[in-house]
């Protein structure tokens, strides 16, 4: 009898023990499976499809929210670029990047052709013209109707006042260097011979008496004599003052309508960028650059440009991040998943976790399966 009894309890026990692990190893199957909703006779199964396939959308959704909210927070960013480490680890890998270009070959053009930006000379080109206009076009537009001396700082204006005597000794040298050439001196007589022709009479006897190659040579030297006296520098530093003077006080929009400030300004622009001769400086390799510099941009400017983006980024960074919308980038992510995949990556992180959840059905079930024994046994 006790014999009987003892195989009845175990028994028992492997029954509860094989009914609570197959039970919960078939919940943990059905959080997967089906992966399509079942039909008979034309009604869907219960519980098909499986609960992750049936609630995917929704597992995406608060994957999407989890990620933006606990895990990929501004804050937590800011914190992990304000750490000494990250700035160093930045700088080691720019001086990486630094060393390799100094001793490449490649040239800038090469370098952009590589990031499949087409034409380099004419972008750079097109870019600095661009970029020169628009600074322009707004400054002029910002200042229309404000009169110069508002818009030039004091440190300008008095930079002006401090040029204006070189610039009239270079009006006066090259006014001397003019008078005193050949083609200068040709001019001269071409003036004095217009201004004898308006005179009449007069005008002809004086140069038919002095004729007018002698008329030059005298008015020469004394054109000569005259822009090399000192009174002539001051008179000139004067009469440029005194323009500028009455420059200061008219409006961007008048200097435009009266000079046409903006298309001199833009012809100005094309000029400075065809003087670069950016073909040149692009067809040049990138060492050609970086080597005379390279102890410099290792110890001043790299480790500037990084505090300077990293400030830039941590100020601007809760509104890149909005922008990037990371919430619908893992939803997104997440519902392109096939379903077998999304699975695998569950499985893969929980697998031991589930097993144990197995196990311990098993164990409930065996503990359960030798309580009935006992309160079999009671019975009888």
């Amino acid at each position: 009898m006790v014999m009987k009894d003892v195989i009845m309890a175990v028994i028992m026990i492997v029954i509860g023990a094989a009914i609570g692990g197959v039970t919960n190893s078939l919940a943990i199957k059905m959080l997967f499976r089906p992966y399509k909703p079942l039909y008979f006779l034309g009604k869907r199964v219960p519980f098909t499809p499986g609960l992750i396939p049936k609630r995917r959308e929704e597992l995406a959704e608060q994957l999407g929210k989890m990620v933006v909210q606990h895990l990929l927070t501004a804050e937590g960013m800011k914190r992990k670029f304000l750490q000494s480490q990250f700035r160093d680890q930045v700088i080691t890998w720019g001086e990486a990047q630094i060393r390799k270009l100094v001793i490449s070959e490649k040239t800038p053009s090469q370098l952009m052709i590589s990031l499949n930006i087409n034409e380099p000379e004419k972008v750079v080109n097109d870019t600095v013209r661009n970029f020169l206009s628009r600074k322009l076009e707004k400054v002029v537009k910002e200042n229309s109707q404000k009169p110069l001396n508002e818009v030039l700082s004091k440190n300008v204006l008095d930079d002006v006042y401090v040029v204006i005597p070189k610039v009239a000794q270079f009006i006066v040298d090259k006014g001397i260097s003019y008078f005193e050439s050949k083609e200068g001196k040709q001019k001269l007589g071409k003036m004095i011979e217009d201004f004898l022709a308006t005179r009449g009479m007069l005008g002809n006897m004086i140069g038919m008496f002095l004729g007018n190659e002698s008329l030059v040579d005298k008015v020469q030297p004394e054109v000569i004599k005259f822009l090399k006296n000192d009174e002539t520098k001051v008179l000139v530093t004067t009469l440029i003052g005194r323009e500028w003077n009455s420059i200061q006080d008219i409006t961007f929009d008048e200097l435009d309508q009266k000079w046409g400030i903006v298309e001199k300004g833009s012809r100005i622009l094309d000029a400075v960028i065809d003087t670069l001769n950016v073909d040149e400086l692009l067809s040049k390799p990138i060492s050609t650059y970086l080597k005379p510099n390279e102890e410099r941009i290792l110890k001043e400017w790299l480790p500037m440009v990084v505090d300077v983006s990293t400030k830039y980024l941590i100020s601007h960074l809760d509104d890149i991040l909005q922008q990037l919308k990371l919430e619908d980038v893992v939803r997104e992510q997440v519902e392109s998943f096939a379903v077998e995949r999304l699975e695998d990556i569950i499985l893969s992180i929980s697998r031991k976790e589930f097993k144990m959840i197995t196990y311990l059905g098993a164990l409930l079930g065996g503990i359960i399966g030798g309580l009935q024994a006992i309160i079999v046994m009671l019975i009888q």
